[in-house]
């Protein structure tokens, strides 16, 4: 598989380089366990790139991302199609890097497992497929 490079906007700053885990909806807060990092689709966000296309839920979201960070199971970093403000209050007060603006192609395209590399300037590399 070539290198896919996708642009995004860096909103919390930050690089990481490690698996994707590709969710299409997610509220953090009900569909997250703050202890373990695991969603109630049973993906574990520890460790890997969060790519969420959407999320939603309550602003008690911002504090389960947080909860996440002080309990050592929060994505490497979270990658979105358009951010929302609870998320990025939550990335914020974590220091989880957070990206937006990537399109709808990125989440049709990467798989789970696939090893994706995030520059700090907002390049978003898929390096093709690893352990899932």
């Amino acid at each position: 598989m070539e290198v896919l490079r996708y642009r995004s906007r860096p909103i919390v700053g930050g690089e990481a380089e490690g698996p994707v885990v590709v969710i299409d909806s997610l509220s953090f807060y009900g569909e997250v366990d703050p202890e373990t990092g695991v969603t109630s689709g049973g993906k574990a966000l520890a460790g890997r790139v969060a790519a969420i296309r959407r999320s939603r839920g309550s602003t008690v979201g911002s504090y389960v991302i947080y909860a996440l960070k002080e309990n050592g199971v929060a994505p490497l970093a979270i990658l979105m199609e358009r951010a929302e403000p609870i998320v990025i209050a939550g990335c914020v007060l974590a220091g989880i890097p957070l990206y937006d603006g990537l399109p709808p192609e990125f989440f049709e395209r990467v798989r789970d497992g696939y090893r994706v590399r995030v520059h700090s300037d907002g390049l978003v590399e898929v390096l093709g497929p690893g352990q899932p």
